[in-house]
């Protein structure tokens, strides 16, 4: 089997998330601050009458804060029956992958980016980490459920 991926960048990282999980790209806009969030939960943002959560990606992995401008992107993607938004530096390509060349990630225990992925893979001459956006989200999607209470 094989799978399609987006892959984006953030700084000189490359990550991917599965193509079936996004629902659109989007240009950066400025999004509304909540209280009481995670440093990497950058506020909402309204998208055609839902409002979702916007995640600093960078952040989230334990990799700084990033200080958006109109080059970045958000990454609107579902998980379970919410949608999110991913802020990336880039979106680079669609890639195919075979599902067996997909590894697991190194069980490192000092790296909390480790906790989110799914697995590594080799695509042309870099690494790709594949995130796990179920896992990604988790504890976002209880804060924003317990904003909203």
């Amino acid at each position: 089997m094989s799978s399609q991926l987006i892959t984006f960048q953030i700084g000189e990282q490359f990550l991917g998330v599965d193509i079936m999980a996004i629902r659109e790209i989007r240009a950066w806009s400025p999004s509304t601050l909540l209280p009481h969030v995670p440093e990497y939960v950058r506020g909402v943002i309204n998208l055609r009458g839902n409002v979702l959560p916007v995640i600093d990606l960078a952040a989230r992995l334990g990799w700084g804060l990033t200080e958006p401008t109109g080059r970045h992107v958000i990454i609107v993607v579902r998980i379970a029956e919410q949608l999110h938004g991913l802020i990336v530096d880039a979106v680079n390509d669609i890639v195919t992958v075979d599902d067996d060349a997909m590894q697991a990630p190194p069980n490192l225990n000092v790296d909390s980016a480790s906790a989110f992925l799914k697995g590594l893979v080799a695509v042309e001459d870099r690494m790709v980490m594949v995130l796990s956006l179920d896992q990604l989200a988790a504890e976002t999607r209880n804060l924003i459920t317990a904003e909203a209470a």
